[in-house]
């Protein structure tokens, strides 16, 4: 293959849908392409409809308009547009700068659909049906523990090799080992392993036995030992050290030692299975050793991440753990404090309430106390209890609520009786700041104490609400100002300027807007799911929402969680802060693509509730 056809296939294989065909398939593919060139203002192609055929912007633009003359989409380098891509019937495509086109036959674009399902896949409508497939693709069966047959050796290999060559003395091996804090080294010459010898061997083959320190280390070396690829699983390498009685496991690649994996690292990894952290959180009688463990937080959720588990899950596993380290600091206040002089409900809010952390959350909480409290008898055990508690959290990583919603402020440690005057008030008199705080407390879990307290509040908001046409149109308008960050022409709409330049919030622009849909319908049918993935659920048992369109609210709220994941994933494998600021630069064609279907699918939805509820005419 020529130079020129080598780029054409390398530019294909780039971009969507083309980037689902093997290798073979789009040689066979370019000699059915035309490439065509059109000059700015020009129409495309000269006569006839532009779905006739598909075409493929090599560079240049190109707008779409559709029937009635209006403009649809605004396409750029990569994009297609054409045959069974949905272009409108009787619309019209333009060159809006100098264009350059590849075009293929509808029977080409057929065969290939027949033949691949990924590549057929993208030729479904935009919207709900092609998001689940991308959701289908993006997400692999997952170890509910991460177990350590879904984690490659080379995840493990955190340092290059500690080695040394046969001729140094043993003196200089058991220097270098200390220097570089390591249980064992590597006898290497020109990169092939020879041996190894490890703290054991100079326990017993030195010290016990009075060896010269002078000696060559090859002499004491385990020669010829065992290793294992790179490209093998850490399981494999548990077995093959649990088989051999071995502590120290030399890895290679292409016959060449890259790194050394040790027990601990095995029993470290292991360790930050939810099961384990969560049961050793239950052990610890100090904040510091409940920092330690909230510590691996961050490594659990990339391990999960890379295990391909669904965002639902890895919500639900990351905030199981937080509720177990917020209930182990409840119990050790108790401890230190006493027993409480009347019930108590510990109540979390936002994300955490809704299973919904991540390795970034801050803490939203509140404590609802027995209408037997009297706060000149009572209100001092229960400040130090909440203090105690949420400054627990923060060391732990749950940082304070910057507004300040934490049982930590007087205003949300109060009796049932004032949480009710409360949300009577906020629903009543539905005014910006009270719709403000409905977002947060309308997503309330029990965590600890006497749940008929929370029990006794849900039962009364939910009533409250349900059916308040007045109250949840108000909702909707202040949901209506979370808009996914997707313009007109389906471009991303970007931060300009300043320490976040060129990224999207992907959780105030992508995940809020569908918990603020689902909280709306939740509230309107009365239902007490508090995750928003149940309440869209409910919503369509209930006929608050169709059954496709929770079904593609719900395929959205995976896909966008999912992007989001990886993003601090991949954040934390670099060593810094997880944050929700998304690069569409860092992101594949093919999240980009599905990212935009899926906001496409909630700016759709925001649409249908914002006429039922006619938001902004009340």
């Amino acid at each position: 293959m020529d130079v020129e056809l080598l780029e054409i296939r390398d530019f294909l294989a780039a971009h969507e849908p083309f980037s689902e065909l093997p290798d073979e398939a789009l040689r066979e593919l370019i000699p059915h392409l035309e490439i065509r060139y059109f000059r700015r203002d020009s129409r495309i192609p000269e006569r006839g409809e532009p779905e006739a055929r598909l075409f493929v912007v090599r560079s240049g633009a190109v707008d779409l308009h559709d029937a009635r003359g209006e403009l649809a989409a605004r396409l750029g380098e990569g994009d297609v547009f054409g045959y069974r891509t949905g272009t409108a019937k009787g619309g019209r495509a333009v060159a809006i700068e100098d264009t350059l086109l590849y075009v293929l036959p509808p029977a080409q674009i057929d065969a290939l659909c027949e033949a691949h399902p990924a590549f057929a896949a993208f030729f479904v409508p935009a919207g709900g049906e092609r998001l689940r497939g991308a959701v289908a693709r993006f997400l692999q069966p997952a170890d509910a523990q991460v177990s350590l047959t879904t984690t490659p050796i080379r995840d493990l290999l955190t340092r290059e090799p500690v080695t040394i060559p046969p001729e140094a003395s043993i003196r200089e091996a058991a220097r270098r080992m200390s220097e570089e804090r390591v249980s064992s080294i590597l006898v290497v010459h020109e990169g092939h392993l020879f041996g190894i010898v490890t703290d054991r061997d100079l326990r017993a083959r030195v010290v016990a036995e009075g060896l010269d320190y002078d000696a060559p280390v090859f002499d004491i070396a385990t020669v010829a030992p065992l290793t294992i690829s790179v490209h093998a699983y850490a399981f494999e390498a548990l077995l093959l050290m649990a088989r051999h009685n071995i502590h120290h496991l030399p890895v290679t690649e292409g016959g060449r030692v890259v790194g050394m994996i040790t027990a601990t690292d095995l029993t470290q990894r292991h360790s930050t299975s939810p099961v384990y952290l969560a049961g050793d959180v239950a052990k610890q009688t100090t904040v510091e050793g409940l920092r330690e463990i909230a510590a691996r937080i961050p490594a659990l959720l990339r391990n999960l991440v890379a295990a391909g588990a669904s965002a639902h899950s890895i919500g639900h596993v990351i905030t199981a753990l937080g509720d177990a380290i917020t209930t182990r600091l409840l119990q050790m206040a108790e401890a230190e404090l006493g027993s409480p002089p009347v019930d108590y409900a510990w109540v979390a809010a936002g994300s955490q309430a809704r299973n919904e952390q991540t390795a970034r959350s801050d803490q939203d909480n509140c404590l609802i106390i027995d209408d037997a409290y009297d706060e000149r008898e009572h209100g001092a055990y229960f400040e130090a209890l909440a203090r105690y508690v949420t400054d627990g959290l923060n060391a732990c990583g749950y940082v304070y609520c910057p507004g300040e919603m934490m049982a930590r402020t007087a205003e949300w440690r109060q009796p049932l009786k004032v949480w009710k005057r409360y949300f009577g008030r906020w629903i009543d008199a539905p005014e910006p700041k009270a719709l403000m705080l409905t977002c947060v407390f309308f997503d309330l879990r029990h965590i600890y104490g006497d749940d008929r307290l929370t029990r006794a509040l849900r039962t009364f908001f939910l009533e409250r609400s349900r059916g308040n046409r007045i109250f949840l149109a108000h909702m909707v308008n202040n949901a209506l100002s979370h808009q996914p960050p997707l313009g007109f022409f389906r471009n991303f709409v970007l931060i300009r300027g300043g320490e976040h330049d060129q990224t999207f919030d992907i959780k105030h622009r992508g995940i809020i807007p569908i918990v603020d849909l689902a909280r709306i319908y939740a509230l309107a049918g009365g239902s007490d799911a508090v995750n928003t993935q149940d309440r869209l659920a409910y919503a369509a048992r209930s006929g608050e929402i169709t059954e496709s369109g929770a079904r593609d609210l719900r395929d959205a709220l995976e896909f966008i969680s999912h992007v989001r994941l990886e993003h601090m994933a991949r954040q934390i494998a670099e060593g810094r802060e997880p944050d929700n600021y998304v690069s569409p630069a860092a992101l594949s064609q093919f999240e980009r693509n599905h990212l935009k279907d899926a906001f496409e699918v909630v700016r759709t939805m925001q649409s249908v509730l914002a006429q039922r509820y006619q938001a902004g005419r009340f």
